[in-house]
């Protein structure tokens, strides 16, 4: 005679109506998104795949005063010891970190070929190598010094700071952009020196106001450089959290051979590919 076996879960079975539980679930993914994934953390300015890669070589000792190593490997002990997930998009997390055309300050340093503003993609893992860049020191000191909470990795074999202390505001210094689910953000970068004077400003009169501030912080500062059109899309980012800001390119007129003259680009709007389509 065949055993009776209860259905899994059996006795544990709570009703709920479709509507409820399709927000509550859909919360649930949400916040796992944003959290997890797509925004950065506005402590330390870092989306979790970066803090990883940063702590990362910061537990191997790959400090700007040690030899580079080859990336691949900073990828597998990012992917094996906090980040389990596909390895390109740690790699590619690693090579953003470096290139200069995508960060105001790199916060990794990197030989070899990591991608250009022609939109050309890095070379193999295999071939690239990269260690701590200095700026990104500043971000990790003190951080075994309890200064950061830290929390289990994703099978609690280890532990991981949950963020990185940052002696300065990187969120503002290299800005952020990211989309999850019901939001977004798209924050630009600023210069670091006039950021922190804007810090210190704030310290020192608490009540100071957008125009207090935008003494020291005129506008964003790209890395590719480019001209700021206006002024009144940077107030109301600053005063609103949403605000526009129109760019053009710098350029000027070259005179060639036969009387022919030429219009040369020095620099480019952010995020604008110099070759390609966009090109």
């Amino acid at each position: 005679m065949s055993d009776v076996v209860e259905p899994l879960g059996a006795g544990r079975i709570e009703p709920r109506e479709l509507e409820q539980e399709m927000r509550s679930s859909y919360l649930d993914y949400a916040m796992s998104v944003i959290v997890g994934r797509a925004l950065p953390d506005v402590r330390d300015g870092l989306k979790p795949v970066h803090r990883r890669v940063l702590w990362a070589m910061h537990d191997s000792g790959h400090q700007p005063n040690r030899p580079y190593v080859k990336c691949a490997r900073v990828t597998g002990d990012t992917m094996g010891k906090y980040h389990p997930h596909d390895s390109s998009s740690i790699y590619d997390a690693i090579a953003r970190l470096v290139q200069p055309f995508s960060l105001r300050y790199p916060l990794v340093d990197g030989q070899g070929n990591f991608g250009s503003i022609d939109d050309d993609p890095p070379a193999a893992e295999r071939y690239t190598e990269c260690r701590l860049g200095k700026l990104a020191t500043e971000l990790l000191r003190d951080i075994d010094s309890d200064t950061v909470d830290f929390g289990p990795n994703y099978d609690e074999s280890r532990r991981e700071p949950q963020v990185l202390p940052a002696r300065f505001p990187n969120l503002l210094v290299n800005g952020s952009t990211g989309i999850a689910v019901g939001m977004a953000t798209n924050i630009p970068p600023h210069n670091l020196a006039e950021t922190i004077d804007a810090v210190v400003a704030l310290i020192d009169k608490p009540s100071a106001d957008v125009e207090d501030l935008m003494k020291h912080v005129r506008g964003p500062d790209f890395p590719t450089g480019g001209i700021i059109v206006g002024r009144s899309g940077i107030r109301d980012a600053y005063r609103t959290g949403r605000g526009r800001i129109v760019m053009r390119a710098r350029a000027h007129i070259e005179e060639l051979r036969g009387g022919k003259s030429a219009i040369v680009v020095t620099e480019l709007p952010y995020g604008v590919k110099k070759g390609g389509d966009s090109g």
